[in-house]
């Protein structure tokens, strides 16, 4: 039976910028030793009625909500808002009165006002709840969204889509190889992840399998989406008008039961021109597909990344986004820590995504760093996108928080997607889709320019047991693609014994890992694009294996590479009948390396072709007409070393 192709309706608005207020001395970032507040996120045109204080350990108000909330009174009529005062349209606003909200997991308790504040009320209220020496830290309780992707015209889908996995052949160009070889509609794949390469050492399966949680909008059921853990998952939401049930509170189960904002409530609450109303998104369930929730192999449609894993389904995203209270408890309860009032999660994740955020810095002390923290601890990796705005990363939150990999988006050429967001905090990039022919910011939108998954088509409720596809763009595709790669990196390991990597031994692999892009970047974008195999090999520590070899493109330096004192790093690169010549090469880093190559199989210190060695990481091998087939680099660490490019290279003989 042919499957429908749909393009999603989550178009590409942006995130409204504000005037940030962080260089304002409302910020103290030396840790909960000292009192601050975060004031970064506060917007010039958005309202505020709930506030996140953590109190100091000891203190009488941290143990008693009444006390909070007088003190949350006092700090009121210290900043002017318990009088009443002249509001919009000149109508009177009564006095702001204080109540208490809950605790979170992370220890800090949510207070909330009796009407919103606009940003300037806020930043006030906030200095004087600050200025309470019981305080550590006070942040407004914001409200994030998916990331705004931009979804493929109707125009790009196939007529029919054939029930089997060869869709995966003309349309997912970014789970293959950057060979430079065509693709199905003619473009040539510079920005592929090697994904179907790394399917030869793990698919994210070790006994029960790695658990991957995605904190989005939920999933929804689909023929081709593996849904085994949604009602094992659940709904974070606490706001009856977020979740769109009729009373506040959470609710087991990780199902989307629809985002839309094309009616009321949510038409007049929380749309505007950067956010107009929308369909559903069935954001979630495009994520999740990518990670590994589309089944693989059996027929039908795509391929997820770690098919084999198990995709753990959290809704934290409803009617007009969610808030980083719910979001924080979210994490926390992902990666096996108790949030009160809510069963254990008796499927602890050991990676964690998140394709969502909006405006603010993130720091150690906010909610959100504070849960993201935690969560390492545990021993998940936290994967979160850059954000689609074209803009510093620093700007945003969560992708600016401490602890996360933080992804930004590519194309098919290996350029930096136009969207994406950048700067120095951002740890690697992966295929996101570029949108665009030749992964320009305008022109001719083109199949190859987006990332094609499960979604749904229902416009408001789900439609059951759906059979649609969608492309989307955006740094919430880029995401998944790094999650599911920790995954399989994760389970290869467990398969053969090996102990798990921690996060912060992941994000060292994903950026050694990572490959040069072909186009130069016009903005950081971190280590490079995105390598699932080169990951998941140096992750087993298989590097000095034939098969397991890092992968050379021809004339693509690796950058960025390092090593130990004696440690011994495989390359390989592949040489076609009637090169002229072939050179091997390593420079720059600082370091003592010495190369020995061999064609066939991996070089030793024993058994090569031809070697170099001299000091320092500058090592040369030219061979004249070498013969077609593997050629194999081995760099040995003489000294420790790191920062070291490799590269290989051929010219064909016309």
């Amino acid at each position: 039976m042919a499957n429908r192709m749909r393009i999603g309706a989550l178009l590409g608005a942006s995130l409204a910028l504000a005037v940030s207020m962080a260089a304002q001395a409302a910020t103290t970032t030396s840790g909960l030793g000292a009192t601050h507040y975060n004031i970064s996120s506060l917007k010039a045109n958005g309202r505020y009625d709930r506030f996140i204080v953590t109190w100091r350990p000891g203190s009488a108000e941290r143990a008693n909500p009444t006390l909070m909330q007088q003190s949350m009174g006092v700090a009121l009529d210290r900043a002017g808002l318990m009088r009443a005062t002249l509001g919009p349209q000149g109508r009177m606003q009564a006095p702001v009165q204080a109540a208490y909200g809950r605790r979170l997991a992370i220890g800090a308790d949510l207070l909330r006002t009796s009407r919103k504040l606009d940003r300037d009320e806020a930043a006030a209220l906030m200095a004087q709840i600050a200025s309470n020496p019981a305080v550590l830290h006070v942040a407004p309780d914001v409200l994030r969204h998916p990331v705004a992707d931009i979804a493929a015209p109707a125009t790009l889908r196939p007529s029919t889509l054939q029930p089997s996995d060869p869709q995966y052949r003309d349309y997912q160009w970014d789970l293959k190889a950057p060979s430079g070889l065509a693709t199905a509609f003619g473009d040539r794949n510079f920005g592929g992840s090697r994904v179907n390469a790394a399917w030869s050492l793990a698919n994210g399966a070790n006994g029960h399998g790695i658990v991957i949680a995605v904190l989005d909008t939920g999933i929804t059921s689909h023929v081709d989406v593996n849904t085994q853990l949604a009602d094992a998952g659940y709904d974070f939401i606490t706001d009856h008008l977020l979740s769109g049930r009729k009373r506040d509170g959470r609710k087991p189960g990780g199902w989307d039961p629809g985002d839309w904002t094309t009616s009321e409530p949510w038409e007049s609450m929380c749309t505007d021109e950067f956010y107009p109303p929308q369909p559903s998104s069935w954001h979630g369930t495009h994520v999740a597909s990518t990670v590994g929730a589309e089944r693989t192999n059996n027929g039908v449609g795509l391929a997820g990344i770690a098919y084999r894993a198990r995709v753990l389904p959290i809704r934290v995203l409803g009617h007009c986004g969610g808030f980083d209270s719910d979001i924080s408890d979210a994490i926390i309860w992902a990666a096996g820590g108790h949030v009160t009032g809510v069963p254990d999660n008796t499927h602890p994740a050991r990676v964690i995504n998140l394709s969502l955020g909006g405006y603010g810095h993130c720091t150690a002390d906010d909610p959100m760093g504070q849960a993201i923290a935690l969560a390492n601890r545990r021993g998940a990796t936290v994967v979160v996108a850059a954000g689609n705005d074209g803009d510093n990363v620093t700007n945003y939150s969560p992708a600016s928080c401490p602890g996360t990999v933080t992804v930004a988006a590519t194309g098919i050429t290996s350029r930096r997607a136009y969207y994406s967001n950048y700067g120095r905090g951002i740890d690697l990039a992966a295929p996101g889709g570029g949108i665009y022919a030749g992964d320009k910011d305008s022109g001719k939108q083109v199949s190859d320019g987006f990332v094609w998954q499960a979604l749904n088509s229902g416009t408001t409720k789900p439609v059951a047991d759906d059979s649609s596809y969608a492309g989307y763009a955006g740094t919430s595709q880029a995401t998944p693609h790094v999650s599911g790669t920790v995954a399989l990196m994760q389970a290869a390991r467990l398969a053969r014994g090996l102990k798990p990597l921690s996060p912060t031994q992941v994000l060292d692999i994903l950026k050694r890992t990572a490959a040069t892009p072909k186009v130069a970047p016009d903005r950081l974008i971190g280590a490079g694009i995105l390598d699932s195999y080169a990951a998941v090999s140096m992750a087993i520590g298989q590097a000095t294996s034939g098969s397991q070899a890092i992968v050379l493109s021809n004339g693509i330096a690796r950058t960025g590479q390092a090593g130990a004192k004696g440690s011994q790093v495989v390359y390989r690169i592949d040489v076609p009948a009637g090169a002229g010549r072939l050179r091997l090469r390593t420079t720059g880093g600082s370091g003592d390396v010495t190369l020995y190559v061999k064609q066939g199989m991996p070089a030793t210190l024993q058994d090569y072709h031809c070697r170099s060695a001299h000091p320092g990481t500058d090592e040369s091998v030219v061979l004249n007409r070498p013969a077609a087939g593997s050629w194999y680099v081995t760099v040995v660490g003489r000294t420790a070393y790191r920062g070291v490019s490799v590269l290989g290279s051929y010219t064909v003989m016309r």
